[in-house]
């Protein structure tokens, strides 16, 4: 196998085994409509080569809002702005995923004007008191996420990924540090896995089968006394017992956790695959759902290395396409020099900023270029 051979998800075909993992743009509209700007991203990472495309996270309620300028998909007025983008990436022949996600403890209530919600009454990194959720408000949160569902099938979306990562309000579910219930939803890894399980069926009754639905979750929260490797180990199998399509693999618990990419890439031998640890346990008990890795991967030997040695099905990759939207075309030209992404963190920073997602590397570079 290489990383330029074909693969299927569900049996929609991909030209290769890269992914690019969902990153927050922040190129919305304050009120989370599409925009020129965003869609004409999504039209240069097809184009750039990437075999699937995973939209940022978006809400499918408006008190799940994270970040500014995040894309939205809990309203139908929607739709025109999300077809747009989903015709941007056929138009180039990508496929394109839609993650949906709601943020959980870590909304931000200043944007959203909602209360928080989570797993177990706290309080977030805003200071913002987070109220626990009752087992109705699991059943209606489930329900917007199979609505949002439906809208990704309207949209043209080839695909959904459930967000259950990175603190997110089902991640958190997952996370003993952040699920601290003692009902059906707290515990056991089988019960905390229980709102991300009914949250996929619900899903799946409005997709239908055939088509990909896939999740991406924590190998680690990197937070004491929160989720591990063999915690996610367990979690998988539960899933691929359920049916899931695929599972990406991540990490991180949030702006709480002992995390950082400059970390990370430390800690990796040649500082990359944050997570290869986790990926080799994840082979040994779970057989069937297909494996995304992301997480520091940033040569074209390394990718190669993953999928020939059976690590991981596919490579999913975010920073580097930020710095260069053409690096998988680039590399199967013959071009295979590393990419030059150093997780600087700029790039979420200008984000943050209202200024969208961009390169501060290529930013520099075209200032240069301009005096």
């Amino acid at each position: 196998m290489d990383v330029f051979d074909g693969i299927e998800i569900a049996g929609t075909a991909l030209p290769n085994r890269f992914v690019r993992s969902a990153t927050w743009e922040g190129m919305a509209t304050e009120e989370g409509a599409v925009t020129p700007e965003l869609t004409q991203l999504m039209k240069a990472l097809a184009e750039g080569g990437t075999g699937l495309l995973i939209t940022s996270h978006a809400y499918v309620r408006k008190d799940g809002q994270a970040s500014l300028r995040q894309v939205a998909i809990d309203d139908d007025v929607l739709l025109p702005g999300l077809r747009g983008m989903c015709d941007a990436a056929h138009g180039a022949g990508t496929k394109i995923f839609a993650q949906l996600a709601h943020a959980g403890v870590n909304a931000n209530s200043a944007l959203s004007g909602r209360e928080p919600l989570g797993p177990t009454e706290t309080q977030n990194a805003l200071g913002t008191k987070v109220r626990e959720m009752t087992e109705e408000d699991i059943a209606l949160l489930t329900e917007s996420f199979a609505d949002a569902a439906r809208r990704a099938v309207k949209a043209g979306f080839d695909g959904v990924q459930i967000h259950a990562a990175h603190a997110y309000c089902l991640g958190e579910f997952l996370s003993p540090f952040y699920n601290r219930r003692t009902d059906v939803y707290g515990g056991s890894v089988e019960n905390r896995a229980r709102a991300l399980i009914e949250v996929y069926r619900a899903v799946r009754k409005v997709t239908g089968s055939g088509y990909p639905v896939v999740a991406k979750i924590n190998s680690e929260d990197f937070i004491d006394g929160g989720l591990t490797p063999s915690m996610m180990v367990e979690t998988a199998l539960i899933m691929e017992s359920e049916g899931f399509d695929a599972v990406e693999v991540s990490g991180g618990g949030g702006p709480i956790a002992r995390y950082s990419s400059h970390r990370l890439r430390s800690q990796a031998p040649d500082g990359e695959v944050y997570y290869r640890d986790a990926a080799r346990l994840y082979r040994t008990r779970v057989k069937k759902m297909p494996l995304m890795l992301v997480g520091g991967i940033r040569s074209l030997e390394t990718a190669r290395e993953i999928v020939r040695e059976g690590l991981a099905d596919m490579i999913a990759i975010s920073r580097p396409l930020i710095c260069e939207p053409d690096l998988v075309r680039r590399w199967a030209s013959g071009n295979t020099r590393r990419s030059p992404c150093v997780s600087c963190e700029r790039c979420l920073e200008m984000a943050a900023e209202g200024r969208g997602l961009r390169c501060a590397l290529n930013e520099g570079a075209d200032s240069a270029a301009k005096e």
